[in-house]
């Protein structure tokens, strides 16, 4: 090879050389990553029971967190109370119910977008005003003469779920005032209006501090399952969706546990 043709040749490689330079400074490295903007639009409405409330807006502020273009608004209430406004038309994309038999309404009125999904359980537990003045240490001592007790009332699933308590323990109990939904038990005994009240473990759990707790071992003999449905006359079923999947998903259960669900 003649010295002009190497030299030719060392200049070519050279060129070659500064050009991939350049392109390399000009691209991403094979290492990173390219962000991508989050498909996920609109405002999700949810119908959730009452003892979700805590657990639900835990959710909802991690969910928005990874689908910031959705927003997710919540009504918390009786589950029965909610399962007719559906019936009668109310908008709303989620229902998640605190019993089967409140979804089952749902979906027997064809309003549901395929089948409901268990997400969750629940059992019952008792609450007492702090320092427990009136001595309640089981689920026996509500019937005592004098004993003030608040409990849900049989149209709603803490309702049916005390009732059918009472009735695998043979036990009579005439509350002093019966509640449409969980979350107006507990407030009853944070007042001090009465001597206890009987409420989910989970809300108990977000009363810390505002009522003790008395633990009842015979709760196990009833379990509230809670199933979770997208809607069928839902705005946004993909964002309706996405949500439900979050509930089901490892972080979702995990909030959903930390809170004192249990796991289906």
């Amino acid at each position: 090879m003649t010295r002009r043709s190497v030299l030719l040749l060392a200049t070519a490689s050279a060129t070659l050389l500064l050009a991939g330079c350049a392109s390399a400074a000009g691209s991403p490295s094979s290492g990173s990553t390219t962000a991508t903007a989050d498909p996920l639009t609109g405002t999700v409405t949810v119908l959730a029971a009452a003892s979700l409330t805590e657990s639900f807006e835990t959710l909802a502020a991690s969910f928005h967190t990874a689908h910031p273009g959705v927003t997710v608004t919540f009504d918390f209430g009786g589950s029965s109370a909610l399962a007719t406004q559906i019936t009668q038309g109310a908008p709303a994309d989620v229902f998640a119910s605190a019993n089967q038999s409140t979804m089952k309404t749902v979906s027997d009125a064809k309003l549901t977008d395929g089948a409901p999904t268990l997400f969750a359980t629940n059992v019952l537990t008792l609450v007492v005003p702090p320092g427990n003045p009136a001595h309640i240490t089981s689920l026996t001592d509500l019937t005592r003469p004098g004993v003030k007790s608040a409990l849900c009332d049989t149209t709603v699933p803490c309702g049916v779920a005390a009732q059918q308590l009472f009735t695998a323990e043979g036990l009579r109990v005439t509350p002093v005032t019966l509640e449409q939904d969980v979350k107006a038990v507990l407030t009853k005994v944070e007042l001090d209006e009465v001597d206890a009240g009987l409420v989910y473990v989970t809300d108990a759990k977000s009363a810390e501090g505002k009522v003790d707790t008395v633990v009842v071992p015979a709760a196990a003999k009833v379990v509230n399952d809670y199933p979770i449905a997208l809607l069928k006359n839902a705005t946004d079923k993909k964002a309706a969706a996405a949500f439900i999947a979050y509930v089901l998903s490892a972080p979702g259960q995990k909030v959903l546990h930390d809170a004192g669900f249990g796991h289906r």
